[in-house]
């Protein structure tokens, strides 16, 4: 019997799970899985379930985080049947999983403006799922151990030591602790009072407590959060500014001439820019609180509150003994999200994983892939066939407010090289496509209609063969588009 055992145990090792010898002369599987990959009832018998030294009840399958990925992981484990009684989160968040995006968009509106709240924003309403709220973790049979996070981890044991000290049981482990917001030292005055990052409900609701009473808002950063932020505080009717050291927003996706027309939109609703420079110090005033924010030339920026925006970092820790990939940080996966231990699994921003459409590493931070990492590797847990092939996406939509005199929304698909032809002139339309060896490699549309947003992930994962002539001299966006649709296969 144990021969056999074994066996199953090499099989089941390389399909990247964990099954132990058994107890009590029962043959009883740690994980969930077998090795062919389908999902049987484990008892409750085996040796770690029988210990009373383990906090956690649900043991066969334990998420390490509580952010977008956590939440679309526990709602694909369901719909599999591998959720009920066998289920556990441990997270440092006070509530059950959020669509996390709403924190620097509808949760910052003003508050006479319908300002998104939760419940309203759990995971998964915003891919237009069923709202997971704290009741149907519950009602699924699901174990969630909230502001717990795990700080050691022991793979030979298969266990997870909290930061309250409780010793947890997994026998698949999936980690889903995302990224940290990049914040500056104490030293410059990185932890004075009215200085802000944006990471969870409780960051977000100190902002609004902050703007409640501020007149001056600098806005660190000219990213996804500066944008977002800024829109936001424009609501507010707060004197805002945005700093940043690259030379126009969103460096790292817009074109200039894209970017100046987004600038000049901000500028008309009263933003202040100041490119080009980066942070000194901040500095405190009298009552301790910030008062300032001092660029590298000297200058100075009178601020009440300063929202710092300047990127994020894969939360790792305690997970350090998995291969991490130096060059675009994270936990390094395969195609199936599997780390080099088997049974343990990194989804969403931790994940440095292969994209397969552009045969590179890449880590993605955008809510897009924390659902679909995390719906696919589930279905790597039942059977690891296909590999992960992601397109990459994003998107950002601000000034939605009540009352606002415009909407941005904006989608790109695709990868941002090669040369460039903008069509359109931002009124409201205006598209942006990236041509590579005569081949589309990336598009980028701003209020387009659905239909036209339904288009552009087909027109960025075919890549087709374009002439870039006849796109530079299309009238309109619509024209663009029709002459791109003609260059899909049938």
């Amino acid at each position: 019997m144990h021969s056999v055992l074994r066996k199953v145990s090499r099989r089941a090792a390389m399909a990247g799970l964990r099954i132990p010898m058994p107890c009590d002369r029962t043959i009883v599987p740690r994980s969930p899985f077998t090795a062919a990959g389908s999902f049987v009832s484990p008892s409750r018998c085996f040796a770690a379930a029988a210990s009373p030294s383990f906090a956690n009840e649900n043991q066969e399958v334990v998420i390490v985080g509580g952010g977008n990925s956590a939440g679309y992981a526990a709602r694909a484990l369901v719909e599999h049947g591998m959720a009920n009684k066998k289920l556990c989160i441990v997270t440092k968040e006070t509530y059950a999983p959020y669509e996390r995006p709403a924190l620097t968009k509808g949760y910052l509106f003003p508050l006479d403006k319908k300002p998104a709240r939760l419940p309203g924003f759990h995971t998964c309403v915003g891919s237009g799922g069923e709202r997971q709220t704290a009741d149907w973790y519950k009602e699924k049979g699901i174990e969630i151990l909230y502001e717990d996070p795990v700080t050691k981890i022991d793979p030979g044991k298969q266990t997870l030591t909290t930061t309250s000290g409780k010793l947890l049981k997994y026998g698949s482990l999936i980690i889903a602790t995302g990224s940290t917001s990049t914040r500056f030292p104490e030293k410059i005055g990185g932890d004075l009072p009215g200085v802000h990052y944006i990471r969870d409900v409780a960051d977000a609701d100190s902002l609004i407590s902050s703007w409640e009473r501020t007149k001056k808002v600098v806005v660190v950063g000219g990213g996804y959060i500066g944008m977002e932020v800024a829109a936001a505080a424009v609501g507010w009717n707060l004197d805002t500014t945005i700093v940043f050291p690259e030379n126009h927003l969103m460096q790292r996706l817009f074109t200039p001439s894209l970017a100046s027309k987004y600038e000049q939109f901000y500028q008309d609703r009263g933003v202040k820019f100041v490119k080009g420079l980066s942070i000194k110090n901040l500095e405190a005033g009298s009552d301790g609180r910030v008062s300032a924010v001092k660029l590298e030339d000297g200058s100075l920026l009178e601020a009440d509150t300063v929202v710092v925006g300047i990127g994020a970092k894969p939360a790792i820790s305690p997970f350090e003994m998995l291969e991490t990939n130096p060059k675009v940080g994270g936990i390094q996966v395969d195609g199936h999200f599997r780390t080099k231990i088997p049974g343990i699994y990194a989804i969403g921003d931790v994940a440095a994983f292969p994209l397969k459409i552009y045969d590179r590493i890449t880590r993605v931070e955008h809510v897009d892939h924390a659902r679909r990492s995390a719906q696919h590797c589930v279905k790597s847990l039942l059977n690891p066939s296909e590999t992960y092939d992601y397109l990459p996406y994003f998107y950002s939509r601000v000034f939605e407010y009540e009352g606002s005199s415009r909407k941005i929304w904006w989608q790109f698909f695709g990868d941002n090289v090669g040369e460039t032809v903008e069509v359109g002139n931002f009124n409201p339309k205006v598209a942006t496509f990236w041509i590579n060896s005569g081949r589309l490699k990336g598009v980028f549309l701003e209020s387009g209609s659905p239909e036209e947003f339904e288009i552009l992930p087909r027109l960025a994962r075919n890549q087709p063969l374009v002439d870039r002539s006849k796109l530079e001299n299309a009238s309109s966006v619509e024209e663009a588009l029709e002459i791109l649709k003609k260059s899909l296969p049938n």
